[in-house]
Formats: structure tokens, sequence, C-alpha cells
């Protein structure tokens, strides 16, 4: 077994790097665009007048990043080298995105709103797989430009439903060649930019069904549909808001994929972002433990170095230690998704994920303790990467039923290789 980097993907990663230095940076710098980046950052980014959704100005500045990322070939990365990009795999995604991380906090990457100049283009890889010729004509070259007016938000999880999305109440009937929606989404990612929304609804079976579930890209300016409120979040700003649907009408052809088989694209989603969120959670783990071990040996009250204390090596060993054991399990897990098929080993990727977004948090934690006051403050980044990380255990699927999923294959509960649904 070769445990090294691949040469063709470390010398990428210098590429990145240089082009960071010399393009990315100077555009950070530009200006006062570090209000976004330094201690006045949630106040920068966010509108609390407008219901507390991004600014304007910050989102303009991440979408300049992210073309000058396109021209220069690095934003689509992930995408097939026919649609401009690279053919990156699931190996090589997970290696960038643990770099680019633990560069730190800057306008390369920051995770808040999954911003990065190698783009995690979800909804570009969804319509690939699922979407008709029609709609990869009307949203394909926008998504994988990162263009807000193809974008599309998703519709999963409803006020009374969230892990259990087969027991989802939003429903849609048939009338003729259109189907009609009524239910309510809450968490929709987006939604206050996005063009379209990701409508998942029951149209047969009964609940706790896998099959009978489908995925409608519903227009934001559709009759019928209106957001209710933004909600607020221990991370600001927010761009989550719920959507309530009442006899939304959308034609047959605005089904994403097949009839019935919505569950499919959900778990698609996860599985795929469930890797590359774990080695990102890693990538800030990581940042965090080099910080604070710098500190600690700068920092010398008493006239005593801080590193020199146990109390502060042995917990900041733990944290390392647990960072070189998961960045080898990442980048096995990413490698057999590859190698097997990306569901062969989803028991593994949720190994990886949860452990990897506590692990996260643990070291944001810890952290600010070793930084003492300083830490605590907003002019370190700590409080931002563990408020944003914090998240990460809830969605994608809760540590809980990542577990629940673990346990399943563990004790014969579970058979399948594929997606429920499917």
């Amino acid at each position: 077994m070769n445990f090294e980097i691949p040469k063709h993907l470390a010398d990428y990663l210098k590429e990145l790097d240089d082009f960071i230095e010399t393009v990315i940076q100077p555009l950070e710098q530009k200006e006062d665009n570090m209000r976004f980046f330094d201690h006045r950052r949630e106040y920068a980014r966010t509108d609390w007048e407008k219901g507390g959704i991004p600014k304007e100005d910050w989102e303009a500045l991440l979408a300049e990043a992210k073309r000058l990322a396109d021209e220069a070939g690095h934003f689509r990365f992930a995408m097939p080298k026919a649609y401009g990009g690279k053919d990156g795999s699931n190996l090589a995604m997970a290696i960038i995105r643990d770099h680019l991380a633990a560069r730190g906090l800057g306008l390369h990457n920051d995770l808040q709103n999954e911003h990065s100049i190698v783009g995690n283009s979800v909804g570009a890889l969804l319509m690939l797989e699922y979407g008709s010729e029609a709609q990869k004509a009307l949203f394909l070259e926008g998504l994988l430009k990162a263009d807000a007016s193809k974008a599309f938000a998703f519709g999963i999880t409803e006020p009374d439903h969230g892990s259990d999305a087969t027991h989802m109440e939003t429903n849609a009937v048939r009338e003729g060649d259109e189907w009609v929606i009524n239910g309510v989404k809450t968490w929709n990612t987006g939604i206050h930019i996005a063009a379209y929304d990701l409508i998942f609804a029951r149209t047969s079976g009964q609940a706790g069904d896998g099959y009978g579930i489908t995925a409608f890209l519903v227009p934001m300016d559709a009759e019928g549909l209106k957001i209710e409120e933004y909600l607020w979040t221990f991370n600001m700003p927010t761009d989550h808001g719920t959507v309530s649907l009442t006899n939304v009408r959308v034609p047959h052809s605005a089904i994403l994929g097949q009839e019935g088989k919505g569950l499919a694209i959900v778990q698609h989603f996860f599985n795929e972002n469930r890797i590359r969120q774990a080695a990102s959670s890693l990538g800030a783990a990581q940042y965090c433990v080099q910080e604070a071990v710098e500190y600690a040996k700068n920092r010398q009250p008493f006239g005593k170095s801080l590193a020199t204390h146990q109390g502060i090596q042995f917990p900041l060993v733990e944290l390392q230690t647990q960072c070189e054991m998961l960045r080898a399990f990442i980048r096995q897990t990413a490698w057999q998704m590859d190698t097997y098929g990306a569901f062969h080993v989803s028991d593994k990727v949720s190994m990886c994920n949860y452990w990897s977004n506590r692990l996260c948090c643990e070291a944001a934690d810890q952290a600010m303790q070793v930084h003492g006051g300083l830490g605590y403050s907003r002019h370190k980044p700590f409080e931002h990467i563990y408020r944003h990380h914090r998240r990460y255990r809830i969605t994608e699927g809760t540590e809980e039923i990542q577990k629940r999923r673990i346990a399943g294959y563990m004790f014969g509960f579970m058979k399948q290789r594929k997606p429920k649904g499917m």
C-alpha cells in the first residue's frame, strides 16, 4: 500500500497555494474586504434589517472569488472534463478540502456557506446525474458558474420531520400534465437568492416508504409558494428559510430524476457531501491545533513558555493523534468510494463524518482554552469555526442517525449497498 499523496495531486496543491497567494489574498486585502474575515465578520456579513440574510456586498465578493477561480480552472475541479472540470475524485476532493481548511479562515475557503475556490458543486453534480436533457440545458451551465439565477435550494426537512424524511407530509397530486404541491419545508439553505427550490414531496405510498417520494424543481416565483421566515442560527448570517406551498402547480417536466425515486437524490447528496464535509472539518481541526501549538510556544506567563506544561501539551497531543488517524481513514474511505462505488462503504463515510465534525468542535474549544481570553474573543477565528462546524453535527444526518446507520451494518439490520428508495 502507498500512503503518499499522488504526485499530480501534490503538485496541484502547490498550484492552489500559489493561486491563493497571488490572486485571492490580494482581493481579500483590497479596500476593506478584511471586515468579512476579522473580528467584524459576523456584523459585516449579515443584513440584520432583512431577516438576517447575507449582505449583498459579502456575496458579491464570494462570487468574484469563484469567478476568478473558474477562470483559472479550479472551481470546477470535481466536474467531468467535458464540462470544464478535472474529473476530481472523492479522494482528491477530500485531500483538497482538508488542505484548504487547514489554511484557516479566508476568501479561499469559508465553509459557513460552503464557499471555496474548489467548488463543492453538489447541485451541478446532481443535475448531471438526474437531470433531463431539457433541465441540463436550462440549469447546468449556470450551476457550473455558481450563477444564483440558476441555483436551487433543497426543500427536504419539514417542521415536524427531519431525520424521518420518509414520513414527510408535503404531498403532490397529479392533475393532467401538472402536479399540485401542498406542504411546508424548513431549513431551505440558500433560499434568499435561489431561483428554484428542489421540493421533495410524497406522490405515492405510505409514510415510511422509501419509494413514492418525488423531487420537483419549483420556481421561487410560483403562485402559492411563500418564504415564511428566515431562521436565525448559532452562526450568522442566515440563508435558511421556511417556505410554505399552497396549491403550487408545476408541470410534469419539473420532476428531477424519476417519479417516486426522489429519496435516491437525497441519499446521493448526503453520501457525497458527508465525506467532503468530514475532510473540511478535519482541516479546520488541524488549523486549530496548529494555532494552539504556536501560541503555546510563544506565550510566556510567569516567565515560562505555556508549551512546557503537560496540561497544555497532552490535550493537544490527543487532538493531533486523532487528526492523524482520521486523515488516514478519510482518505482510505474516499479511495474506496472511487474504487468500489460511493455507497459500498456508506457506513465508513458516516464514521468519518460524525467523528470529524465532533473533533473539529473539540479542537476549536481547546484552541480557545489555550489562547485564554483572546481565544474567546472574535479577534481569533476559533469561535467562528466552532459555531459553523457545530452545525455539521446535525446537518447531512445527525450524529445519532449516522451511528444508527453504522450499527445497522455492524449488527446485520441493514443489507443494502445503495440508497433507500432506488
